[in-house]
Parts: structure tokens; sequence; C-alpha cells
């Protein structure tokens, strides 16, 4: 038997509709390269755990937001008629973005205020976890 992969945005699509169509509430899996985790909200669908931008090491004056997950990076809502333009500035709370798994998006969050100086990724891109994204100048 091989095992199941959770990097691709299928088995996350198959993994959340299952999940929704059983009434569990969620379900989180930890292997040693990485997390996987899938909650199904009572309204609104399901929802895939939120990511942070990665933590800046001492002095530098970066920091790099990376897919929280596998699926398909999008810059902008499918629903939006203005696309994003960069540079801009981005408070913490912010979504910058979207992975796309089937007909979920899950939205990306600054998680640094900022200036969004940096797309590391091709809007439309497969992504997997952990990938980088954007990259985000620290104010000093």
């Amino acid at each position: 038997m091989s095992a199941i992969d959770f990097s691709d945005p299928a088995t996350i699509a198959f993994l959340t509709d299952a999940l929704t169509a059983a009434g569990v509430d969620g379900l989180e899996i930890s292997l040693p390269g990485g997390q996987l985790r899938i909650v199904v909200a009572e309204k609104g669908g399901a929802r895939i755990s939120s990511t942070d931008a990665t933590p800046p090491a001492p002095g530098l004056t970066s920091a790099v937001v990376k897919a929280p997950m596998a699926g398909r990076f999008c810059l902008d809502h499918p629903a939006s008629a203005v696309p994003q333009k960069l540079p801009r500035s981005v408070s913490d709370a912010d979504i910058v973005g979207f992975v796309g798994v089937g007909h979920i998006l899950h939205p990306l969050r600054a998680g640094r205020s900022g200036v969004l100086i940096r797309l590391l990724a091709e809007p439309g891109a497969l992504v997997g976890f952990g990938d980088p994204l954007f990259e985000i100048e620290l104010p000093l």
C-alpha cells in the first residue's frame, strides 16, 4: 500500500469534501515533513489552518510569507475587479493572496506589518507546503 500524498490538492479537496459530508468538525495530520489541518466551520464551509509570515532572523529587515498547504496560488480573489500591485503597505492582518484547493480558497495573511515588496511565486502556480510566496520589507 502506498502512502497518501497530502501535498496533492486533489487529496486535500477530497478529504475536505469527505469531512463535510460526514459532519466531522476537522482533521489534523502531522508528519515529519509538515502538518495538514482542515477545520470544517458550521457556516461558511471548510477552512484550512492559517499561516503567518516567517519571523525574520535578528538583524534582517524582511520576512517571507509561505504557503500553509499545497494548492494553486492566487494573488487576487476571483471576485475582485482590482488586481493587486506591488509594492504596497500591509498590516499583519491583511490578506495578501490565497491558496486554492478545489472550490476552497485559503486566505494568506501578511503576518507582519510592512511593505509587500516582492512576489516569490507566479499567480496560478501549483505551490507546496512551505513554499515562499511573498517578501515583506519590515519597518526599521
